[in-house]
């Protein structure tokens, strides 16, 4: 994954080269989607079933320009939909898209089914 939002590359702009504040989030969620969400957080999120964005941690620094996450994501009962997209927000629920990507392959699951992304297998990185 390796896009990021319009809003967000407006806050890194701002921080770095106007020394504008910028407070990153205490917790990112890992949002699933049935649509590319694009740049400006245009796409189709899951919804149904017990679907709700789940939180992420990540290794304490990045490496190499890429950093992953250090624990599974599990999405339990979910909607019947095929994911084709992931977007990471600072907000459970609202908020704002930070960085979108597609998976590798699709994933269709059926109504009741997990949806899991083991650790270390979403990686965000900076080119």
């Amino acid at each position: 994954m390796a896009a990021i939002s319009n809003y967000l590359e407006n806050e890194l702009l701002d921080h770095v080269l106007k020394n504008a504040a910028y407070s990153s989030p205490t917790t990112v969620y890992l949002a699933l989607y049935t649509s590319n969400p694009t740049d400006a957080d245009s796409g189709t999120e899951c919804s149904g079933g017990s679907y709700a964005r789940q939180s992420i941690t990540f290794g304490s620094v990045a490496s190499g320009g890429t950093i992953s996450n250090t624990a599974d994501i599990t999405y339990t009962s979910m909607p019947a939909a095929t994911v084709t997209h992931v977007g990471i927000h600072d907000h459970v629920s609202a908020g704002n898209l930070l960085f979108h990507g597609a998976l590798s392959s699709s994933k269709s699951v059926d109504a009741g089914d997990t949806f899991k992304i083991s650790t270390g297998d979403l990686d965000i990185s900076l080119d």
